[in-house]
């Protein structure tokens, strides 16, 4: 695999499979399987003029219960995550890892000299003084939510910059640690709204800290970052009320029925506890690569974890979509059961 890959690349998928993409099964990618209402008609669109996102602004802010000096937008959460490292121009990180694989690449970009820790392992180790620390929570690619009020009060006593990523926080009913901008000087808080709202293909990725903090952040930012489209398509899926209940509700109840369609087989030897819309899951005698081998038959995509710190290739990490799409899976593993013989 290659170093920084990740799930969702399902135009390639479809192409090596000489298929469309509507096709394809993409458990492959965490981005929610189902969608909010969009009223608005893009056509009517006036997009003869510069865009202004105070409105974006104000959702967004309500919609995490910050005031809006406390949050800065940016063009996706890769490049929230750029924009900071350049910003804070530090020269030491420590990523609480396996992680989102652009933060290594970050500290590559940016001449960070980059440290890991191992969550499974070693999770009380302690951090470099002064160090920028990265933890995402919930975890990915095994989508643990952690509770993190004692690591807070340990990063600040040495004087840490911490960011936290909470791209996956919505799909759980844990509070986010937003709590504290005001308590500790040094945290930020990344957003990428795009998982939850199952909208990829609009880039916006927010992130909030104190006011100072953000007041400094703008200062070297562009003034347009966003297309109109964006920002509308945004505004509209935070105007659907009832999304982020019943999105939830759905999300927890399909992923209790891909739990256990993954731990009643046999090709598994463990499936992680997880408190988002995807699991990790350790294959017993065959390689991630194998498996995804055997499910292109069914145009089935999962995720292969060989190239997360710590995690070799007998990981994959497969997310939560519809019924039908679990019960696919379900059969296509249990044939590859059968084959392989592994349930002796």
């Amino acid at each position: 695999m290659k170093e920084f890959s990740h799930g969702g690349q399902v135009e390639q998928f479809s192409k090596e499979l000489n298929c469309s993409v509507d096709e394809i099964i993409d458990l492959s990618s965490n981005i929610n399987f189902l969608k909010p209402s969009i009223k608005l008609d893009f056509n009517t669109l006036d997009i003869s003029s510069y865009p202004t996102y105070d409105k974006l602004y104000s959702k967004i802010a309500n919609r995490y219960n910050v005031d809006v000096e406390n949050i800065e937008l940016y063009n996706g959460g890769s490049s929230a995550i750029f924009s900071l490292f350049n910003h804070l121009n530090l020269s030491y990180c420590t990523v609480y890892s396996p992680a989102y694989l652009e933060y290594k690449k970050a500290c590559k970009i940016y001449n960070y000299t980059y440290d890991s820790i191992n969550r499974f392992e070693n999770i009380t180790r302690a951090v470099h003084e002064n160090s920028l620390v990265v933890f995402v929570n919930p975890s990915t690619p095994e989508g643990k939510f952690y509770d993190i009020e004692e690591f807070l009060e340990a990063w600040d006593k040495l004087n840490c910059t911490v960011l936290i990523d909470e791209s996956f926080l919505d799909f759980t009913n844990f509070p986010s640690v937003s709590r504290y901008i005001n308590k500790y000087k040094n945290l930020y808080i990344l957003k990428s709204m795009t998982k939850f709202y199952s909208c990829a293909g609009v880039r916006c990725g927010t992130i909030i800290s104190s006011k100072e903090n953000i007041a400094k952040l703008k200062e070297n930012e562009p003034m347009w970052k966003l297309s109109h489209f964006d920002s509308c398509y945004l505004q509209e899926a935070l105007n659907d009320k009832l999304f982020a209940k019943t999105s939830k509700a759905i999300n927890i109840k399909n992923h209790l029925l891909l739990k256990k369609v993954l731990e009643d087989s046999p090709i598994f030897t463990k499936v992680f506890s997880s408190d988002s819309n995807f699991l990790l899951a350790k294959l017993k005698n065959i390689k991630a690569s194998t498996l995804q081998e055997h499910l292109k038959e069914y145009k089935i995509m999962i995720r292969d974890c060989s190239n997360f710190e710590y995690l070799d290739d007998s990981y994959v990490r497969i997310a939560v979509k519809s019924e039908k799409s679990i019960f696919i899976l379900k059969e296509s593993i249990s044939r590859l059961g059968l084959m392989k013989n592994l349930s002796a």
